[in-house]
């Protein structure tokens, strides 16, 4: 892990993750990709705002990377339809957040986050549904 001394916060927000990682469950991990993924996607919109050109690219290639590492993670086997249409939306955002950066289009990066942001907040749910279902004995 490299700290940037020249930014001590963003030094201690990387410790910090790298910290809960280690703690971390696999829906906990996932609950973070997406958070670090919506982030970056709206660093990439401000900086697309602002015109700063690297900075936006950046973003939206930490952005592709996260969408990536999260089709590859994918159990096509034991995940079913659920597996498939979640690799096709990820394709799809992927090929958004692409004409996104190479056109500056700042609505397919708002498209994308949108879309990522419904599947993080089912995410979230998680825990609650998976709670209440073992409460009922299920």
């Amino acid at each position: 892990m490299r700290v940037n001394f020249k930014d001590p916060m963003a030094g201690y927000k990387m410790v910090g993750q790298a910290g809960r990682v280690d703690y971390a469950n696999q829906v906990e991990l996932v609950q973070m990709l997406f958070s670090a993924l919506l982030e970056s996607m709206s660093e990439a919109e401000g900086h697309m705002q602002r015109g700063s050109v690297e900075l936006k690219c950046k973003s939206i290639a930490r952005a592709d990377k996260i969408v990536q590492g999260l089709r590859i993670t994918l159990d096509h086997e034991r995940g079913g339809e659920l597996a498939r249409n979640l690799d096709a939306l990820y394709e799809y955002v992927s090929r958004r957040l692409l004409h996104a950066n190479l056109r500056n289009d700042v609505e397919s990066l708002r498209e994308a986050r949108g879309l990522m942001a419904d599947i993080s907040s089912a995410w979230e749910m998680l825990p609650s549904v998976m709670l209440k279902q073992k409460m009922a004995g299920n």
